[in-house]
């Protein structure tokens, strides 16, 4: 039927009569530049076919000049076309009607008015074109003026009384709202708006509106200024337009679903990102009102359904379908009960009879994490609970709320009551419960939430309450509510000068949120809830008479009424002192008058001694003693009744309140005995058990009188020493397999050493060092080496010099320090242990040659490889003698020589060892024994640095198996494994499943680990050189920014680790293009590594290499000579002449040579390195083929051509037989092999080799690759000197638009390619081009790079060649 092109087309009835009445009114309103037809159309009988068609003709649009000219064109057309709002071809204004089109499906019309037959359908249509025909001008309306327009025409045009449902497409959508802000008759009408992408907050498309309208002007078309201004992001006039329509859909109940486009547009410049962003296309309204879903599809196409199963159309009609069947059922529903719609997705699927709508749900259920149980008992305290609801849940006044009260008043109580009615009455609700008492209490609950939500638990690690805080601050985690309790201290709370880090900044932010606090601290009260705070009181008589009788078991006790009400006073009509006491005289079956009459026997002794104190440490104001007095009866009552009990009582006094696992607990005689005292102090609710578990928790303020009657009853010292003593007994060691054991253990045991500095004992000592092993272990290093510190220095003044446990502690604190990187200080204490030991211990003394082991250990990480492996072998010849052969301790100090001979360039060694090894215990051990799996990992690295790469790769996938059948995921081998696996892989040019690897343990690293954890940022800093490796050197960047950043808070600044990763940040810097940011970041390293390290040391030599070939990409050739040739002269004095890392120095300073000129020396250096790899190094060991490659480099440009092929052709020969065709290394060696070829006049042989080259790279590495793309730049040069002009043109243009997307201007490699480019412009004929580009080229080369530059000095060089050129051909013209 014809559409109108201005104003409503009604098109319920253009399928024939409806059987039945309509109920309702569904619009559908266009966007800027649609049409109220052609925007909802879409390509009739290519069914699910057509969007994946779209999508590739819209990948396909993209680097051809013609195309994007042809998009841009299609804006100024005139006549209709299908596409859809803002970026649409429509009918000009004049055309009053459309005739439907035979190819074309306009779904409103053909589907919609058949599959919701009780609807009146209507198109409405209005002039938003940014420009019209040549020869018309177009429509000067504002926004606002078509808003108003639309108010006026729906008020005279619809004049039927039933709802309206809109549908409106991007700017379609401010215009709804304009007419409902200006009219009573449409708001009152209006029941649901569906948005599809329609800009609230403005659009970045309007950039394109404004070229789209100087573009009109330039052929004398008149465009719409007002439009476009309207739609740039923050416009004052949408602002208006937002702020008001959000109070009217609050005010009148409008319920709104917001579509959001989940795809750019492709093939148009500036567009390659959402035309509409996520913040922009919705209107932030709560979720009871507004739902947010995404469409699969661009901006353009979100508005056309192709057929009844295209899923949006499946989903627009089912938003359709769902609301109209709730409006049928219960018209004020829509009001009064919360939505759900945010986590239901409606689809509609084809039966025999018609559509059926199947609602499916696929996000994230709501989840809870109470662990209390619902109080059957509770009373009263409506005024406070109504008051709460009204707050949180009716009004939305308030995301955050408190209730203060003093200790005992029932805050807890009346919280859960809240929260239970919530899981009851708001069942989309996802509910949670945290308790703030300490740090140690907040991570436990946050491990708990974490279990219950979609994201992995992993401990008490801060990343891990992160993890949780980041997805419940998330749209995926829907509404919930959070109770934080007892947020008593606010040092814990909000950190403090003494107590650094805090809970609050772990809690999660929401416009879907609500907190609840509970304190006791009005200060606390109003720092986290503002005005939005409750005081909760005493109860009054009637509420706590009403309790206490659903408190006690026999009810005929209440008809003493004057002792029930005497009762009550006496406990100040507090919730807790009245559970307390109900306790009691369940258990003891007292009368209430007896009950009172011990109340008032103590009341002189507990005010007049217990008052102050308990005041002083709660804090709170308004403190009474009440809840005190009623305790402190009970804790007398249990000492005299149950003597196990009340040193339960006790010991809990020492420790954490919460978490308390049973196995923690001191013994009794028997277990029952145990049973019975835990089953006493539930009894009196001093104790509460989680669910069925043997993990108990005890209230704040019970702990504190617990502590209060302790120290009344004269037992605080014996208790702290009793509770110390009975901690180091059970307290496991830090294996592995105690893991979890430790970390439920470890808040008691930090709790109990807190409290007990005073005490002079030994066995706060050894709590103090299995404490800081596990501590270490757990990958806290500076709290483990504080807890070793203090234990080492107990033992230093109780002990002698030559004591066992006084060696061992030193031992233990050394290596802690060269955890944290104080290696010199860890190398000191074991000198002076391996000193003591010496004079006191036989030579063959399994202590004193554990010692030296370490010493080991700690000498190669200082950089004293020599002088560990000198100690190791002493070490090992000693073992040899006393310990039989496949003994653990000599086999694990041959592994440990192994390493060290591997550091000192002894690679032959090191594996000829570690094959030893493994070979014994592979005798002696099963498979998957951890020794076993440790040697073979070992000899996999020896192997891998050894050039045997294939073996080191299949030794580690057998590891690897291995562990994944026996450790869990997380387990600290398996990882380690999968680690170096990947290591191996990279070395092997399997740099995909490398990064895979990588990416997998850092994913499982960030659930399990903390986030300063020295193994979770090694694993980082090993995926971003893998993401190098790949090509990704923008992901390497981003990863090694991140990791220096943590390093840089939690690691000195000499730290070993920090230090490595900024050398390799400084290297991926050099890789980005960022050459100044390389130079500089490395000059800081080396400076600091001089004032740290030896000048000998390999690490510092190591960052000395690094910055020299920093200097010679940055230019500064003549600097990285002079520092090369520093490195070269001190590794000939420290290093033997095969060690691969002096070899490795002589490489680079010949490629240095190279670069400054020095062409000869070059050579002769290169000359040497090979001799004598060739002694050492297997004919295919990669460093040995890497210093051939450069050799014949330097052969080429010493114009020995003939020797630079002959020796690459035997590098390619080799590398043929012993990598696979996609290996990095062989490629590189091909395509030098090609420019060799080149330079001897081979263009031939040439070009068929890097046509290879290239030929394999597509299949293997992604488009922008930094490898694939120079070989893409080499064979563009060699087609060139094969005469092969065009194609070289067309190749390097492809190179130079990709360069242009990814890397940064001034990069070295992006410009090169320009620089090529131009070169071969002017070959082929394109003078101008070449001109323009390369006078770009030189423009940006003097910004970035130094005059003397050679890069810089080329460019400039070829442009005044191509100049003078030009000027030559005019004048002999």
């Amino acid at each position: 039927m014809p559409v109108h092109r201005i104003g409503f087309t009604e098109l319920s009835g253009s399928h024939g009569a409806r059987d039945g009445l309509y109920r309702v009114n569904i619009i559908f309103v266009h966007g800027l530049r649609g049409h109220p037809q052609h925007t909802w159309e879409d390509n009739r009988g290519r069914g699910s076919v057509h969007r994946g068609s779209v999508e590739r003709v819209n990948k396909n649009v993209g680097t051809a000049t013609s195309r994007k000219r042809s998009i841009l064109k299609s804006l100024f057309k005139s006549k209709p076309s299908s596409s859809a709002s803002i970026s649409t071809t429509t009918s000009t204004a004049d055309s009053n009607t459309t005739e439907e089109s035979p190819n074309k499906l306009f779904w409103p019309d053909e589907y919609l008015t058949q599959d919701i037959p009780e609807a009146r359908v209507w198109t409405y249509g209005y002039n938003a074109e940014v420009i019209g025909g040549l020869f018309q001008a177009n429509n000067k309306n504002s926004v606002s003026q078509h808003g108003r327009d639309f108010a006026v025409r729906v008020e005279r045009e619809i004049p039927n009384e039933d709802p309206i449902l809109f549908v409106a497409h991007s700017l379609g959508g401010i215009i709804v709202k304009d007419a409902i802000r200006r009219s009573d008759a449409c708001r009152a009408r209006t029941k649901l708006i569906v948005f599809l992408g329609t800009p609230h907050r403005g659009s970045a498309f309007a950039e394109w509106g404004d070229i789209a309208s100087n573009l009109a002007l330039l052929g004398l078309q008149d465009s719409n200024k007002k439009i476009i201004t309207t739609l740039e992001v923050n416009s004052e006039v949408l602002d208006n337009i937002h702020e008001e329509f959000k109070t009217i859909a609050d005010q009148s109940q409008i319920r709104i679903h917001s579509f959001q486009e989940a795809r750019g547009i492709s093939g148009m410049k500036g567009l390659h990102n959402k035309v509409v962003d996520d913040f922009s296309s919705k209107l932030d309204l709560p979720r009871s009102l507004e739902t947010v879903e995404s469409i699969d599809a661009n901006h353009m196409q979100m508005a056309r359904c192709s057929d009844r199963a295209d899923p949006q159309y499946r989903t627009i009609v089912g938003v359709l379908q769902q609301f109209i069947h709730r409006m049928a059922l219960d018209e004020t529903s829509l009001q009064e009960e919360p939505s759900t719609a945010s986590r239901v997705e409606v689809s509609m699927v084809e039966t025999g009879g018609g559509s059926n709508m199947i609602l499916t749900n696929p996000a994230t259920l709501p989840c809870h994490y109470i662990p209390l149980p619902e109080n059957r008992r509770f009373v009263g305290r409506n005024r406070t609970l109504d008051t709460l609801k009204a707050m949180l849940f009716m009004r939305k006044e308030s995301r955050k709320a408190a209730i203060v009260g003093l200790g005992g008043v029932g805050k807890t109580q009346v919280a859960l009551q809240l929260a239970y009615w919530t899981k009851k009455h708001r069942p989309e609700f996802s509910i949670f419960w945290v308790p703030a008492l300490s740090s140690a209490t907040f991570e436990q609950a946050f491990a708990a939430m974490a279990r219950k939500l979609p994201i992995q638990s992993g401990g008490d690690d801060d990343d891990l309450k992160q993890s949780v805080r980041r997805y419940l601050s998330s749209e995926a985690a829907g509404p919930w509510l959070l109770v934080v309790d007892n947020v008593d201290d606010s040092d814990i709370f909000f950190g403090s000068a003494g107590m650094p880090g805090s809970i609050s900044e772990y809690l999660p932010e929401s416009d879907d949120g609500l907190t609840l606090f509970t304190t006791r601290s009005r200060e606390v009260a109003v720092s986290v809830a503002g005005s939005d705070v409750i005081d909760l009181y005493e109860m009054d008589l009637l509420e706590a008479a009403e309790f206490l009788e659903k408190s006690l078991i026999y009810k005929d006790m209440l008809r003493d009424e004057e002792a029930a009400a005497q009762l009550l006073k006496e406990l100040t009509y507090l919730p807790l002192a009245i559970t307390q006491a109900a306790a009691y005289i369940n258990i003891k079956q007292v009368p209430l008058a007896e009950y009172v009459e011990l109340l008032h026997g103590t009341q002189q002794d507990i005010i007049g001694l217990m008052s102050k104190e308990f005041r002083d440490n709660t804090r709170y104001p308004g403190s009474q003693n009440a809840v005190a007095t009623t305790w402190l009866v009970s804790f007398g009552q249990i000492r005299k009744s149950n003597n196990a009990a009340a040193d339960l009582l006790s010991f809990i006094s020492c420790i954490e309140p919460k978490g308390i696992p049973q196995s923690l607990f001191p013994s009794s005689e028997s277990t029952e005995q145990l049973v019975d005292a835990i089953g006493t102090l539930c009894a009196y609710a001093f104790l509460t058990r989680r669910g069925d578990s043997k993990v108990f928790d005890m209230h704040s303020l019970v702990h504190l009188a617990t502590r209060i009657w302790a120290q009344r009853e004269g037992l605080t010292a014996t208790t702290e020493v009793k509770a110390t003593r009975h901690l180091a007994t059970v307290f496991p060691s830090d294996d592995y397999g105690n893991r979890n054991v430790w970390r439920e253990y470890l808040p008691h045991g930090l709790r109990v050493l807190q409290h007990s500095k005073e005490l002079d004992i030994k066995e706060r000592c050894d709590l103090l060092f299995w404490i800081g092993r596990c501590l270490r272990a757990d990958g806290r290093i500076k709290e483990s080496t504080k807890s070793l510190e203090e234990a080492c220095q107990w033992r230093i003044r109780h002990f002698a010099e030559d004591h066992p446990s006084r060696l061992a502690s030193q031992h233990e604190l050394a290596t802690a320090y060269q955890a944290n990187g104080q290696v010199k200080e860890a190398v000191e204490l074991l000198e002076q242990v391996v000193t003591i030991q010496a004079k006191t211990l036989a030579e063959e003394h399994p202590s004193r040659l554990a010692s030296r082991h370490a010493l080991a250990t700690a000498y190669q990480a200082n950089g004293q490889v020599k002088e560990a492996v000198e100690l190791l072998e002493q070490v090992v010849t000693i073992e040899a003698k006393a310990l039989a052969e496949e003994h653990p301790s000599r086999l694990a100090s041959q592994h440990a020589l192994a390493t060290a001979y591997q550091a000192n360039g002894q690679v032959k060694e090191a594996v000829e060892l570690l094959e030893q090894v493994v070979t014994i215990r592979a005798k002696t051990l099963a498979k998957e024994h951890p020794d076993r799996l440790a040697s073979q990992h070992t000899l996999a690295i020896a192997y891998q640095a050894n050039g045997q790469v294939k073996e080191a790769v299949e030794l580690l996938e057998q590891v690897v198996t291995i562990r994944a059948k026996t450790l869990a995921k997380e387990h600290p081998d398996r990882l380690a494994s999968q680690h170096t696996l990947a290591i191996a892989y990279q070395a092997n040019g399997q740099v995909k499943e490398a990064v895979e690897l990588l990416e997998q343990v850092v994913t499982i690293q960030a659930k399990t680990l903390a986030e300063e954890h020295p193994s979770r940022l090694a694993s980082q800093h090993e995926l971003a050189r893998a993401y190098q490796a790949n090509g990704q050197v923008k992901e390497a960047v981003e990863l090694l920014e991140q990791v220096v950043t943590i390093q840089a808070k939690t690691l000195a600044e000499e730290h070993p680790s920090r230090l490595a990763s900024r050398h390799a940040l400084a290297t991926a810097y050099q890789a980005n293009g960022q050459v100044k940011e390389a130079v500089e970041l490395l000059e800081q390293v080396v400076t600091i590594e001089a004032k740290a390290l030896a000048e000998e040391h390999p690490s510092r030599l190591a960052s000395q290499h690094a910055l020299a070939t920093a200097y010679q990409a940055n230019g500064q050739v003549k600097e990285a000579v002079e520092l090369l040739e520093q490195v070269v002269t001190i590794r000939a004095k420290t290093l033997a002449e095969e060690h691969p890392s002096r070899l490795a120095s002589r490489h680079t300073l010949a490629t240095a040579y190279q670069a400054n000129g020095q062409v000869k020396e070059a050579v002769e250096l290169l000359e040497q390195v090979v001799t004598i790899q060739a002694k050492t190094l297997a004919e295919e060991h990669p460093s040995r083929l890497a210093s051939q490659h450069e050799l014949a480099t330097a052969y080429q440009a010493n114009g020995q051509v003939k020797e630079a092929v002959e020796l690459l052709e035997q590098v390619v020969t080799i590398q043929a037989k012993t990598l696979a065709e996609e290996h990095p290394s062989r490629l590189a060696s091909q395509h030098a092999l090609a420019t060799a070829y080149q330079a001897s006049g081979q263009v031939k042989e040439a070009v068929e080799l890097l046509e290879q080259v290239v030929t394999i790279q597509a299949k293997t590495l992604a488009e922008e690759h930094p490898s694939r793309l120079a070989s893409q730049h080499e064979l563009a040069r060699a087609y060139q000197a094969n005469g092969q002009v065009k194609e070289a043109v067309e190749l390097l243009e492809q190179v130079v638009t990709i360069r242009a997307k990814t890397l940064a201007e001034e990069h070295p490699s992006r410009l090169a390619s320009q620089h090529e480019l131009a070169r071969a412009y002017q070959a082929n004929g394109q003078v101008k081009e070449a001109v323009e580009l390369l006078e770009q080229v030189v423009t940006i080369r003097a910004k970035t790079l130094a005059e003397e530059h050679p890069s810089r000095l080329a460019s400039q060089q070829w442009l005044a060649y191509i100049l003078e050129a030009a000027d030559s051909d005019k004048a002999r013209v």
